[in-house]
């Protein structure tokens, strides 16, 4: 994350410019992933997005939002690398759903009528998305439930919309208890029962393994048909939701970049520019050893991006951005999406868009939602390329840092991982401190230098591996960096 970005990072800086009977259901394990991992760096960080045909950005001459952006950078987290409380795991994975341990006879034979009547209609569902028709897609929406036949067509075109390379809906569990008699009465038909369904899709020419999420469908058999009745019954804490079901959206391409709003089609082309210039920024300083491409959710409201997140609501207020993996388990080649906070990002600016959307590339690039790299490291590397792509002054961008320091209060550690909770007191301080710790091995070893030292953490597989990234890249222990470094804040600060 950054300071203009993050999930969990706030920071202030003037810049430049739900129990019951569940039986599983026995089906095929989905088909394997088209493509063979990638070994890209995906991050989760706060940050805006930029589409569309603005022309470039010229230098930053005053001071204008970019110190909203700064601030913001550092609101961000890793979502990607934490699971949220009480999310649903795998559902692949063993122990991801209660299994019944008690049903009778009849009750599982019922449990494998429901799961194939659930499935069959799924994978209708499935087909006609595949061959895009909208006809057979409502075909398997419950007649009676008015309001969803209306959210269904919303999705349907919403999924014609993205460029999708694969899509699966899966059926992993049932909950014959989920529902209330007032909704089961208002159901109907002979049966209706909620199911947690795997929903997976590819974005082509972005992704390399498909997103995953667990999505809450309810079905209801009427006059011997089975339909599906709902989306978005009985959300768990922590569950997400899929962006293309939570109402319209629009796209737009650049080089690098795709840009998904919840907002208008405007909005989408309006970030277009500033994301693909965002990847070139943070190629310039990681190299091109890396897909070079990044996606980015535009909600247009503060609940929209809870839902993508699986967040309670007013978590993110103070949040510009946040880079996630779409996938409930953090892993290699995971899709990343960099998902912005709608009010925040409006406010930022073009500069502080440009800052913020830098940073949570990094991330991207440099798979942090996957990574073994302490979280001063990756977010002041981050930082460190965003600051890069658009100078700030270190007076504004390490003020809350620089006041400390100057009081005497100089870090005797690099930050820990606490210090970037959302919560914590000094946060903004944590941000600076990982930025100029970043910039002074760049400083003092050149940049290339520090692009290795990070490298040199990621891969190791050892749980020495920052200690012996210090003494290898760098040539001294941790604890002589961090002399040199309070020596160098005590500098820039004129302490």
């Amino acid at each position: 994350m950054s300071r203009l970005t993050g999930a969990g990072e706030q920071r202030r800086a003037e810049v430049i410019d739900e129990h019951g009977d569940t039986v599983p259901l026995p089906v095929t394990p989905p088909a394997g992933d088209s493509q063979e991992p990638i070994d890209h760096r995906q991050p989760l960080y706060v940050t805006r997005a930029g589409t569309g045909s603005r022309p470039p950005f010229t230098p930053i001459i005053k001071k204008v939002a970019l110190g909203l952006a700064v601030c913001l950078v550092i609101g961000g987290g890793y979502a990607g690398l934490r699971r949220i409380a009480d999310a649903p795991a795998d559902p692949k994975a063993p122990g991801a759903h209660p299994q019944a341990t008690s049903a009778t006879p009849d009750q599982a034979q019922d449990g494998v009528r429901r799961a194939v009547a659930g499935e069959a209609v799924l994978q209708k569902m499935t087909d006609a998305v595949e061959n895009d028709n909208r006809t057979e897609f409502l075909d398997t929406i419950d007649p009676k439930a008015s309001a969803f036949r209306t959210s269904a067509r919303t999705i349907f075109s919403n999924l014609s919309t993205l460029p999708l390379g694969t899509f699966q809906l899966r059926y992993v569990s049932d909950d014959t208890g989920a529902l209330t008699p007032n909704r089961t009465a208002e159901l109907g038909g002979t049966q209706s029962w909620l199911a947690q369904v795997e929903v997976s899709w590819q974005l082509s020419g972005y992704d390399v393994k498909p997103a995953r999420e667990t999505l809450p469908v309810t079905f209801v058999t009427r006059d011997g048909t089975t339909y599906a009745a709902s989306f978005s019954e009985r959300f768990a804490a922590g569950q997400r939701r899929p962006i293309w079901a939570l109402g319209p959206v629009d796209v737009a391409k650049g080089k690098h970049s795709l840009v998904v709003s919840l907002d208008s089609e405007a909005e989408a082309k309006s970030y277009v520019a500033v994301a693909d210039k965002a990847v070139e920024s943070v190629s310039k300083v990681w190299g091109k050893n890396w897909r070079q491409k990044v996606i980015i959710y535009l909600p247009a409201k503060q609940d929209q991006m809870e839902g993508i997140l699986g967040a309670a609501p007013n978590t993110y207020t103070q949040i510009a951005a946040v880079t996630m993996a779409e996938l409930d388990t953090p892993a290699v080649g995971a899709p990343v999406r960099i998902v912005a906070n709608p009010k925040l990002f409006e406010e930022l600016g073009k500069q502080g868009r440009r800052i913020v959307l830098t940073h949570e590339t990094t991330h991207v690039a440099s798979t942090a939602t996957a990574s073994p790299v302490p979280l001063w490291l990756a977010e002041g590397f981050a930082d460190y390329v965003a600051f890069t792509a658009v100078p700030v002054q270190d007076e504004s961008a390490a003020k809350e840092l620089f006041k400390a320091v100057r009081a005497g209060k100089v870090p005797t550690a690099l930050p820990t991982p606490e210090s970037f909770a959302a919560s914590a007191t000094e946060l903004p301080q944590a941000y600076e401190a990982a930025w100029l710790a970043c910039r002074l091995i760049a400083e003092r070893e050149g940049q290339a230098k520090l692009v290795k030292f990070y490298l040199a953490v990621h891969t190791s597989k050892s749980t020495t591996g920052l200690a012996d990234a210090f003494k290898s890249v760098l040539g001294m222990t941790e604890a002589e960096f961090v002399a040199e470094w309070q020596k160098y804040l005590e500098r820039l600060a004129g302490a």
